[in-house]
This record gives C-alpha cells, structure tokens and sequence, in this order.
C-alpha cells in the first residue's frame, strides 16, 4: 500500500520506523521546515526528518501543506491513505481529498477525551488511571473523526509525561498496524463516531503553566509535578530559613501517606522533609535545581541543608 506519511514530532518515530521497515510503501515523508535554535539560530530538523534521512526516505518540508502546489504534488503520488502524527499543521479539505482514504491520525488519549495539544500531559495532570492511543479519520473539527482503532494503558505511579510519551509512542505503532489493515480491501472504512456528550479538551500549555502551587489538594500538586515534566517542567522556588533561595524544577512526586492534616501553611517543608499542602503532604522523587543536574530529593536535601520550616513557594 502506498502511504503519504505526515508528521514531525519525535511521537511519530516509532511507527516511521515500523513503516519504513515494512512491505508498505512511502510516497513520501512530510513535515514541518527546520527551524533555528539557539544563539547561532542553528536550523534543527524535525525528529521524523532526520529518521526519514537515515532511512533515505524521500521528504517535502512544507511551510504551508495546503498550498495548492503542495496539494498537487500530493494527488501525483497516487497514495492509498495519509497518516497522520504530531504534525504541527491543520489539513484542509483539499488535502484530505487528495488520496482515496482520506487521512487518519494517531492521537495519543482514548479519544474523544483529551482532545487538543497536551493529551498525555493532562492525563496526568487530571490523575486518570488509564490512557491510550487512538486512531482516527480526520475530518474539518480538531480530532473529532471516527474512531478506526483503540489501545489502551495504565498510568504507572508517579509515571511523569515524558515516560508515558515514550510508551504511547510504541503502543500507538500496534494501533497504526490494525488501522492500516483496515484498508487493504477495496472499501474505505467508515468508523466509529464519537460521543460528543464525553469529549473533554487538552489545551496546549506554555512555560507559566508550570508553575506549583502547593495550595492544592496534596494528589493534583503531585499530578502537576509529574505532568509537566520534562516540558513545560514544574518551576517552584525553594527558600531557606536562612534566607538563601533558588529556582528549581520539581521533577517527580507522589503524595505521601499520612493520617492527619498539616499544620503549617501550604509549601512549608516538615521534619520528614515533605512539603505541606492544603490537605496533606507531598513527597518529592526528584528535583532539578535551575543550575544543576537532576537529583533524587534526598541528594538534594543533603546538599542544600533542607531543614524543618524551609518552603517552597511559586517563582
């Protein structure tokens, strides 16, 4: 079968790699242009150009992927079906028309929950027990499709964004596997709509959306923390009786099994080095100090002298 493949995220790696390895064909690779980073503005290719450069695939890097020449180029290849992840981009009509099958995408909850940009982060955030990868065909609403596949995963404890990115992305080349089966006849398959009355949002997040606020419930400050590593991290500043302070990023964190309620104010740091909250306390896992490495909280309370009555406060 003949596959147009569009992506650009490090997400979509795993099912290249599947693909480029398998009896199907790719007409070609396309993704978003290399951008500049850094002080020299270095341009950067995407994670999905340099695997489809070392697989020497051939790829359009499209600014606009409905510009009408690009939507030309795309009819030419006489593809079967579009695949679609971590784009960047949203396909038009036109697009959508240029091959038979239309496209499909692979998105990473159990839709039609999480639908936006941040999926596996407000997974997390939300404290779900459970998310997945779905398959869908795209249609003009933002992943409103019908659904072709579905698999599913527990969330681990105190399983942070980034691990759970990396284990969808895996599961998600199974899920594109079946979908793709699905159109090895001569029908182009339909789906399953999707119950609007279920469909929440995962907007996207940006730096500030990181920052923790221990005047929570102790469960939704650990979720955050976990959620929001390793981008846009979790920025909090630690502050010392004596008055020394840093920024640092709260990289892993769990709520801590206690019978009673704290009594300091939220933030503040007990005699078992756990951080206050507003209905409990919170044991950090890891930390990154704005000027260091990462290190496991108890690395970090020996080195810095954590003591009873230190806090943490929002940067």
């Amino acid at each position: 079968m003949r596959i147009v493949f569009l992506a650009s995220g490090a997400f979509a790696q795993p099912t290249l790699r599947w693909l480029a390895q398998s009896p199907h064909e790719i007409a070609l690779v396309v993704t978003q242009p290399a951008k500049g980073s850094g002080r020299g503005q270095h341009l950067t290719r995407t994670p999905v150009r340099a695997m489809a450069d070392e697989f020497g695939l051939e790829t359009l890097e499209a600014e606009n992927v409905n510009a009408p020449e690009v939507i030309t180029r795309l009819r030419s290849l006489e593809a079967r079906v579009g695949m679609v992840i971590a784009f960047g981009q949203k396909l038009g009509p036109d697009l959508l028309g240029a091959m038979p099958g239309g496209c499909i995408n692979l998105h990473a909850s159990l839709l039609p929950r999480y639908r936006g940009a941040a999926p596996i982060n407000w997974a997390v955030i939300r404290g779900e027990e459970k998310t997945g990868c779905t398959v869908f065909r795209i249609t003009n609403r933002m992943d409103a499709g019908p659904i072709l596949v579905t698999r599913w995963t527990e969330i681990k404890p105190e399983e942070t964004a980034g691990e759970l990115h990396d284990r969808l992305a895996g599961i998600g080349v199974d899920a594109m596997k079946a979908a793709v089966e699905l159109f090895d006849g001569a029908d182009i398959p339909a789906g399953t709509p999707q119950d609007e009355s279920e469909a929440t949002l995962a907007p996207k997040l940006s730096k500030s959306s990181g920052a923790v606020d221990f005047d929570r419930k102790a469960s939704d400050v650990a979720n955050h923390i976990c959620g929001m590593t390793p981008w846009p991290g979790a920025s909090a500043r630690f502050e010392a009786n004596d008055g020394r302070w840093e920024n640092v990023l709260l990289l892993r964190a769990r709520r801590a099994e206690d019978a009673f309620a704290p009594i300091d104010s939220p933030g503040v740091i007990d005699a078992r080095r756990y951080v206050a909250a507003r209905d409990g306390f919170v044991e950090i896992l890891e930390i990154k100090p704005a000027s260091g490495r990462s290190m496991t909280w108890q690395d970090y309370v020996n080195g810095r002298h954590v003591s009873q009555g230190d806090r943490f406060t929002i940067p």
